[in-house]
């Protein structure tokens, strides 16, 4: 399935099914609700969603698109339900597309303007495409050949047993796959292969061996593909009153072209059986169309290639995302290396899923002026591996990261309508294109779908219901996915011995099956957690040496194998992780460094990471004083943590402390990072109440400073719930430009708060911030699907500090907004069981 590119605020993590994982049937039965479905759509649209601009500037004709399944919806109810949109009350202008390029309409897209730092209010609902206002086509995606004519001969003495089409008109066709006979020059395909435009800048792909890509410049905002080329084949390499082709490919890549890199040239898309060419949307908002490459040779090895190019109205950008049959190192990109042009670079000092971009700037088109053209590329700063260059190319090597990638590649010519004339404002244009993919539109979505099936308060029943409800969503997606030798698909590589996939996210399927015990839920551990650990207990992708505390979270999993099925190498493994934590580098004061990589620096994840282990792991198999010294230590290292990172005036914890205060997130005077992030206090909350299940009630003394952390963190976080009952990623920075509801810390909260009610840590006065915690978790960041599977939005992908991460608002901002991200789903889940088992006490 290809990449969808980031038209929103969510990305939509694709769906892979997995067959045979249970022999229950999923939990995917509504909850009831005091309103019928019926009533529910008279009285409320489809979807409303807010949209927030992430930017301090405004924007204009910035896509949004979302999935009939989303919205839960079918193809054909979508299809037949005249499905528009407002915008704060207006109807405009929308599109059905076909965003996967599967051939079928899937999801709804429309361009909104955007304030600075501002929101509007966008509905979506069944009868308004008809109050749609007439729009002028902005995009365009054909292709055209010839018909009524034949092949023979060509006639020029210089493509001896070649051939050329004669005779015959052009006819435009939604697919093609040219004959054995077409080659370049053969005057078959009409500019000779598909085009795609927007109405800023056009382009065509060369259908044949050399798989260029062109630029058409444009002097209008009009439509000008459909007239290119009928009146002559090579006219539209002479100036016109549209523009003209202004681009030499020659034996280049051309603006964007992909090939593959051997480490001295690059090898474009050539040796191939066979090309074709699909139009998939040809709208005004948005078209797309897509080339298939059968049976590529290429590095001794033969795959096929399938790429989908798209554009939208107000861009220039196109969005190539690529899919491969089978792995391929070396994939590339690039542009064609102009004498006299210079190579421009983006800031690599960044985090690494945003944007950045390399272009070229000079005095390199061919309208014959003394005019100016710019090239560049935009991806995403982890998805290159090499930047580098051949005779003919400014080549970009990509991490294809299995089988599939995805980037932009743009031109900006003098001569458009309010053209770019200088290096000063192509490199400020890009920088502005990278900031926006960076940073999307902050997005809140309700469905008429799914608040048919919230029925807030959450009671006992309905919070268990919800976690298996999201647990059986995942099993098919791809939780049985991340065993040792399966794929990462968030991270999109193999597995590794990881805190959230092999660490949190089984443990919370075994916690779910010890309260609504089945053999789904009971098989996770083991197929994923236990697929790591060897005969001899060898850990597979560990090394010790790393000294990561987020390697030891697997190790809750670990001694759970153990104490359930009694096997030496989960015992010989947890030895390994203890031995660890024996040798792992410490600060001054003795807290455990976050890793190795990160020297001198305590992170609020780490207590996380590896204290409810090591309580664990001391509670079976230590004795006596060692056992008393490891709970000691756990202990300390709460102690450390509150005492180094506590913010006195608000309660709340920075995201990280460096002892040495060196490094450049670090404040020179304190060593503090900047912000309070919500899910790095999360993982301090929950680590808080999972510490002591495995510090027996005798060791008064020694629970006493987490029970005081708990009471103190419960008075404290409440201050910052929102009235939704959710917090924010920047927990004290609610109306910042790009701010967000973070569903990840709402979970962890929400758990904290059941879990320490429920073992007595806090009285029952806290039990409405628990109840609202659940409660705005379930409203605010649940989409039920169609086919009754949910999600749950609004995750932080990531965070961390150092090596381009450096602790600003902006950078907090820039890192993706995701679905179903383990770090948001292992919390739910456990949320939902300790809601679960607290009500039902009650």
């Amino acid at each position: 399935m290809l990449k969808y590119p980031p038209l929103s605020g969510t990305l939509l993590v694709t769906a892979a099914t997995l067959a045979g994982c249970s022999q229950e049937p999923p939990a995917t039965e509504p909850q009831s609700s005091s309103v019928q479905p019926e009533q529910q759509t008279q009285q409320t649209p489809v979807a409303q969603v807010q949209l927030s601009n992430a930017l301090s500037r405004a924007v204009s004709d910035e896509p949004y698109y979302v999935s009939f399944d989303e919205l839960g919806l079918t193809h054909q109810d979508a299809l037949d339900g005249e499905l528009g949109a407002t915008v704060n009350g207006t109807p405009v202008a929308t599109q059905m597309i076909d965003r996967d390029g599967d051939g079928q309409k899937d999801g709804l897209l429309t361009l909104v303007n955007l304030p600075s730092a501002g929101t509007i209010e966008l509905v979506i609902d069944r009868g308004l495409a008809s109050q749609a206002p007439e729009v002028a086509k902005r995009t365009q995606a054909e292709i055209s050949h010839k018909v009524g004519g034949e092949w023979q001969p060509h006639s020029d003495e210089n493509r001896e047993g070649m051939y050329e089409y004669v005779g015959g008109e052009f006819e435009n066709v939604e697919s093609l796959t040219p004959p054995e006979e077409h080659s370049d020059h053969s005057y078959y395909i009409r500019y000779e292969g598909p085009g795609i435009e927007s109405d800023l800048v056009g382009y065509r792909v060369y259908l044949d061996w050399r798989n260029g890509f062109d630029i058409f410049g444009k002097k209008t905002h009009d439509m000008v593909l459909q007239d290119v080329g009928l009146d002559g084949y090579d006219s539209y390499h002479e100036p016109a009153d549209w523009g003209m082709d202004i681009l030499k490919v020659g034996d280049a890549l051309g603006v964007g072209g992909y090939g593959y890199w051997d480490g001295e040239q690059v090898h474009r898309v050539s040796e191939v059986d066979g090309w074709g060419a699909r139009i998939l949307d040809n709208g005004d908002l948005y078209s797309s169309f897509s080339i298939h490459y059968q049976d590529w040779q290429v590095a001794d090895t033969t795959v096929d290639l399938t790429a989908q190019l798209s554009m939208t109205a107000g861009s220039r950008l196109v969005h190539v995302d690529l899919e491969l049959s089978d792995e391929l190192d070396n994939l590339n990109t690039g542009i064609v290396k102009h004498p006299g042009t210079e190579l421009i670079e983006g800031d690599v000092n960044i985090t690494g899923k945003a944007y950045t971009y390399v272009a070229s700037w000079g005095k390199q088109s061919l309208s014959g002026e003394d005019d100016y053209l710019g090239m560049a590329l935009l991806f995403r700063k982890s998805d290159r591996e090499e930047q580098t260059e051949d005779e003919h190319n400014y080549v970009t090597v990509l991490d294809a990261a299995g089988e599939d990638v995805d980037y932009y590649f743009l031109a900006a010519w003098q001569h458009e309508l309010d053209g770019i004339t200088t290096r000063e404002a192509f490199v400020e244009y890009l920088e502005g294109e990278a900031e926006r993919l960076t940073l999307a539109p902050r997005e809140r979505l309700t469905t008429a779908h799914s608040q048919e099936q919230k029925n807030p308060p959450a009671d006992a029943e309905a919070a268990l219901n919800w976690s298996k409800r999201l647990a059986d969503s995942e099993l098919e997606r791809k939780t049985m996915k991340y065993h040792v030798d399966g794929w990462d698909t968030n991270r999109e590589r193999p597995p590794k011995f990881e805190y959230d996939i092999i660490g949190l996210l089984p443990m919370a399927y075994d916690e779910l099956n010890e309260v609504a015990p089945a053999e789904r839920y009971a098989k996770a551990l083991p197929h994923v957690t236990g697929s790591f650990i060897g005969e001899e207990g060898e850990i597979a992708r560990y090394k010790m040496t790393n000294f990561s505390v987020d390697n030891v979270k697997p190790g809750v999993g670990v001694l759970r194998l153990w104490e359930q099925t009694g096997e030496e190498r989960f015992k010989l493994a947890a030895d390994q992780l203890r031995e660890h934590l024996h040798k792992h580098p410490r600060t001054s004061g003795g807290a455990f460094w976050h890793k190795e990589r990160y020297p001198w620096q305590v992170w609020l994840d780490g207590v996380y990471m590896a204290m409810p282990y090591l309580a664990h792991y001391a509670l079976l198999f230590e004795e006596g004083e060692q056992q008393h010294e490891s709970w000691a230590e756990v202990v300390k290292e709460f102690e450390i943590t509150r005492e180094e990172l506590r913010d006195p005036e608000t309660g709340l914890y920075y995201h990280a402390w460096d002892e040495k205060k060196q490094q450049d997130w670090a404040d020179p005077e304190t060593g503090l990072s900047e912000h309070f992030w919500g899910r790095g206090f999360g993982w301090l909350t929950m680590a808080t109440v999972d510490v002591l299940d495995f510090i027996p009630e005798e060791e008064t003394e020694l629970r006493q400073p987490i029970i005081d952390m708990i009471q103190e963190i419960a008075v404290d976080l409440q201050k910052y719930q929102d009235p939704t009952g959710t917090w924010w990623q920047i927990m004290d920075q609610p109306d910042a430009p790009g701010n967000y509801r973070e569903s990840s810390a709402t979970a962890m909260f929400a758990y904290f708060y059941a879990k320490a009610i429920r073992m007595g840590y806090l009285d029952d006065s806290f039990l409405p911030v628990a109840q609202k915690a659940y409660d705005g978790l379930i409203n605010e960041f649940v989409t039920v699907h169609e086919d009754g599977k949910i999600s749950m939005t609004n995750i932080c992908l990531v965070a961390g500090l150092g090596f381009g991460r450096d602790g600003s608002y902006h950078y907090y901002m820039s890192e993706p907004v995701w679905e179903n991200d383990p770090k948001g789903t292992g919390p739910f889940i456990l949320a939902g069981i300790e809601m679960h088992r607290l009500l039902q006490g009650k």
